[in-house]
C-alpha cells in the first residue's frame, strides 16, 4: 500500500487544550494540520475563523491546509494567507464561472500559498478537467461538507480513482485528498486507489487510544 499522509482536522480537537491536541498530532508524525472554516451559509454550521490560524502561528511545524466552506472564497483567502496558510482549498460549488475560478487559483498561488479545490460528494468530477494542470490539490468530499463524524461514501473512491489515473496519464503532480468519514477501514479503500492525503478528525481525536487508533491505519 502507498504512503498516505493524514490532515488531522482540528474541528473534532477539544479547543480548552487546542495547543496540547496539536502537539498530540505533530509526535505521531503527522504532516498536515487541517482547518474546517465554515460560514453557516455555504454548509449549515458554523466553526472558526483566520483567528484561529493566527493564534498557532508558527508554533507547530505542521503544514496549514485550509479549507473553506464558505460562500465568497475569494473574500476571505487574504486574511488566511496572512494568519499562515500553507494551503487554501476552496469549493468548486462556491464560485459563480470558470473565470473566477482561474483568477481564484492564479491569485492564491501569486502569493506564494498552494491552491486546491474541493468538490461535493454530488458534484461530477470531471467539472475539474479545465483546472487540473493548475492545482496543487484536490479534495474530494466523501461525506456532505458541514458537520463531523458522518459515514464515508463510497462514490468518492471513483473520484479519486479517476483523478490518479488522470494525473499520471498526464504527467501532473497535484496531490489527492480526501475528507469524510475516515477510520482505518476507509483509509486503506483510499489508498488503494491513489490517494496522498486523507483528512481525519473523530477517528483520532474521539478515539480512546489515539496512538493506537493512528497505529491502526498503517
Amino acid at each position: 500500500m502507498k504512503h498516505v499522509d493524514i490532515s488531522i482536522s482540528i474541528l473534532n480537537a477539544n479547543f480548552l487544550y487546542l495547543n496540547e491536541e496539536i502537539l498530540k498530532a505533530e509526535n505521531l508524525g503527522i504532516r498536515y494540520l487541517h482547518f474546517d472554516v465554515m460560514d453557516g451559509h455555504f454548509v449549515p454550521n458554523i466553526s472558526f475563523g483566520a483567528p484561529v490560524l493566527e493564534s498557532i502561528k508558527g508554533k507547530f511545524n505542521l503544514i496549514n491546509d485550509v479549507h473553506l466552506m464558505i460562500s465568497d472564497p475569494k473574500k476571505y483567502v487574504d486574511d488566511f494567507i496572512k494568519a499562515g496558510a500553507n494551503i487554501i482549498t476552496f469549493h468548486y460549488e462556491a464560485m459563480k464561472n470558470e473565470e473566477d475560478i482561474f483568477s481564484l487559483i492564479k491569485y492564491i498561488k501569486e502569493k506564494g500559498v498552494k491552491a486546491g479545490i474541493s468538490i461535493k460528494p454530488k458534484t461530477n468530477v470531471k467539472v475539474l478537467l479545465p483546472f487540473l494542470d493548475l492545482l496543487d490539490l484536490i479534495l474530494v468530499m466523501s461525506v456532505e461538507p458541514g458537520f463531523g463524524g458522518q459515514s464515508f461514501m463510497d462514490s468518492s473512491l471513483d473520484k479519486i480513482e479517476f483523478l490518479s489515473n488522470y494525473k499520471k496519464e498526464n504527467g501532473l503532480e497535484y496531490l489527492i485528498e480526501v475528507d469524510g468519514g475516515i477510520n482505518n477501514l476507509t483509509f486503506k479503500k483510499c489508498a488503494l486507489k491513489g490517494v496522498d492525503i486523507c483528512v481525519i478528525g473523530s477517528y483520532l481525536y474521539k478515539s480512546e487510544n489515539m496512538k493506537e487508533s493512528f497505529e491502526a491505519l498503517s
